[in-house]
């Protein structure tokens, strides 16, 4: 392809991505990135981070990790990729195979002429049906330019309050940023009835819910913001909401999602999809086989559903780049689609996931059965270890795994599971092959038995009867809300750990240690509902085992334990320490 002319549409992440890649397979090609900012080739998922502080300038999110600012002379000067900023494509010409572009600083016009296109116009924050939305203070935070204003405005000490209107990834990270350095009282509104919808199951939701308000972000779950309005002098804003409630704030953040930046593609005729972003093959073509696309701008295939999705992830349109830069180039690479890998920080809490979840599964036709296990993230003995909470999603026909969530204080050791998962989740494994997953083990790292293993051994008991789980949220509901006096907690614990629980509930919460049990039998109500907890869920299966050969059936494992149940808020802390290892 000696000469051949490749304009890109987009410089942050796909774009260079992919000029990269071609100029590496075919240097002679003529390469050019548009795009209408100044900035380019940033880490925009760093952008929460630098406003807490993490991430100390603008320069870091620009730079190269050999420390080399990512500016129009860098791609020059090191990649012979010529980059025109502050430049806006207008127009493409499909049959003449140009586009047209605009000099935002002189405001001069021509058409670049082009072999190949690449768009690459990413996405724009979802705009939110509400009067004020327009006003100073109110913000989405989705590019340099937004990032800068907010903390100066934040460093200034022009912020005390704040209101965040959407729980997803970004409005929680958010709530970290303005919350652990600048200590700005954080209101964080969300219409579903949960942190993180669509994202994660609400066992583990209710987790990050409980976290975040201990660190004193608060939390508005079912509702939402019927309007902003200019407040005082002091430039405060009241945010209504919906029930009645109305927020003073100096600060607005809207994190209600983002939509494809599809606007110049639709009007050069190239077919889009129901989400409105573009559609395209495994080669990453348009309909139109001379442009390419990829990012955050167009839908790909989502390997567990078979359904097309817009799934906007900075590493997808990385990967996507390469795919596009080779084939351009004359390859024949394929980007299959995704399993939805994700993942984050919320303060003290690494989370991830992979697949979808319980409520996605059953939506999507399955016959889906969630398991909740709780485990240590190294060996129990390993002075480093911390609680891991993991819940697997598994199709009872198929017995093929779905999906994967964790949560945790060690977030490598979060993400180091689901990234297994992740791994082989595009083949369709099922809780056997699951079960013998081998994960490299040492004390420092893993147990010998690794989670994710149990989760596997757990939903196979669960699938096969032999485990009749109970969630925490259930739990909640008929021992703690409505006091069901058929439901008796039968705690098989040490007396020393369920005493301030037997305290607390009397009668309704009986101990009888696991491994007294068998001597015992006499001891248990035979016309209950017994729910059994231990610390994680692991001793109560055993006594559930027992209870069956006793013709004792009327019983429920409660998934997690005490632990789950106390760190979902589903069970009212005591002063009970014991952190609730391995059952």
């Amino acid at each position: 392809m000696n000469g051949k002319k490749v304009v890109i549409i987009g410089g942050v992440a796909l774009g260079p991505k992919t000029a990269c890649r071609l100029k590496r397979l075919v240097p002679e090609a003529e390469v050019v990135i548009i795009d209408q900012d100044e900035y380019i080739s940033y880490g925009g998922c760093g952008i929460p981070y630098f406003i807490s502080g993490d991430v100390n300038s603008v320069q870091d999110l620009m730079s190269t990790s050999f420390h080399m600012l990512r500016t129009p002379q860098f791609f020059q000067d090191v990649k012979d990729v010529k980059v025109r900023s502050r430049t806006r494509a207008t127009a493409i010409d499909r049959e003449k195979r140009t586009v047209r572009i605009l000099d935002l600083t002189s405001g001069a016009e021509e058409d670049l002429p082009y072999d190949h296109l690449v768009i690459a116009t990413g996405s724009t924050p979802a705009r939110l049906p509400i009067p004020g939305v327009d006003l100073p203070g109110v913000t989405s935070v989705t590019n340099l330019h937004s990032a800068m204003a907010v903390k100066d405005r934040i460093s200034s000490g022009k912020v005390d309050r704040a209101v965040i209107v959407g729980a997803g990834a970004i409005g929680c990270e958010m709530a970290e940023a303005l919350g652990d350095l600048w200590g700005i009282e954080t209101h964080l509104v969300e219409i579903a009835d949960q942190v993180l919808p669509g994202i994660l199951a609400p066992s583990l939701a209710a987790i990050v819910k409980k976290h975040l308000e201990q660190k004193g972000v608060r939390f508005l779950p079912g509702r939402r913001v019927a309007a902003i309005r200019p407040g005082d002098e002091e430039g405060r804003l009241e945010v209504e909401l919906t029930p009645d409630e109305t927020i003073r704030a100096e600060l607005v953040i809207t994190a209600a999602g983002v939509r494809p930046n599809c606007e110049l593609a639709k009007k050069a005729g190239l077919v889009t999809g129901a989400s409105g972003a573009l559609v395209v093959n495994k080669m990453l073509q348009t309909s139109d086989p001379r442009i390419f696309a990829g990012g955050d701008c167009i839908e790909i295939s989502h390997l567990i559903t078979g359904k097309s999705v817009f799934f906007p992830q900075g590493s997808l349109a990385n990967r996507q780049g390469r795919v596009i830069g080779t084939n351009i180039a004359g390859g024949c690479a394929k980007f299959e689609g995704t399993v939805g890998s994700f993942s984050m920080k919320i303060f003290d809490l690494g989370i991830a996931s992979a697949g979808i979840t319980p409520q996605a599964a059953i939506q999507n036709g399955f016959d889906a059965q969630s398991v909740l296990v709780v485990q240590a993230d190294r060996a129990h003995f390993y002075p480093t270890q911390d609680l891991i909470y993991f819940q697997l999603t598994v199709d009872r026909k198929t017995r093929r795994i779905l999906g994967a969530q964790a949560l945790g204080a060690n977030g490598d050791a979060v993400a180091g599971r689901i990234n297994a998962i992740a791994a082989i989740l595009p083949f369709r494994p099922t809780i056997e092959e699951l079960s013998n997953l081998e994960i490299a083990y040492s004390p420092p790292f893993a147990s010998a038995l690794d989670v994710v293993n149990a989760a596997a051994n757990t939903a196979e008991n669960i699938l096969e009867g032999l485990n009749r789980p109970m969630e925490p949220a259930e739990f909640e509901r008929c021992f703690i809300d409505e006091q069901d006096a058929d439901c008796l907690c039968l705690d098989v614990r040490s007396a020393a750990n369920a005493a301030p629980f037997v305290k607390r509930y009397g009668s309704r919460w009986l101990n009888i240690p696991q491994e007294t049990l068998g001597t015992r039998m006499d001891e248990v109500p035979k016309d209950k509902r017994l729910l059994l907890v231990c610390n994680s869920g692991v001793r109560s299966y055993e006594a559930m085992r027992q209870l069956e050969t006793a013709a004792i059936t009327n019983t429920v494992n409660v998934q997690g334990g005490v632990a789950a149940l106390k760190k979902t808020g589903a069970l009212p802390e005591t002063s009970e320490g014991e952190k609730g290892q391995n059952g």
